[in-house]
């Protein structure tokens, strides 16, 4: 991966669940199924993200750091998958 991050986004019974937000490297194409096969077992189940999203760029501030206000932002209105069927 060229970057990652993660934040939060709503989820109606435990009020927000991880969303993985990737760039790929170029050229490369992961899934969202190779992915979360890699984080699992890795990390604590509960800090699974409940979805992976891939972007052409991930926001940087001006000191290089992951810009999480503006990926806030921007997935604000988004729906995880195991929310839209709750619906």
């Amino acid at each position: 991966m060229a970057n990652a991050a993660v934040i939060g986004v709503y989820h109606p019974k435990w009020d927000e669940r991880p969303l993985l937000i990737i760039e790929p490297k170029p050229g490369a194409n992961p899934t969202r199924e190779q992915l979360l096969s890699f984080l699992e077992g890795k990390i604590a189940k509960w800090w699974m993200p409940d979805d992976v999203q891939f972007v052409e760029k991930i926001p940087l501030g001006a000191t290089g750091k992951i810009n999480k206000l503006t990926l806030r932002e921007t997935f604000k209105a988004y729906k995880l998958p195991s929310t839209q069927a709750a619906e």
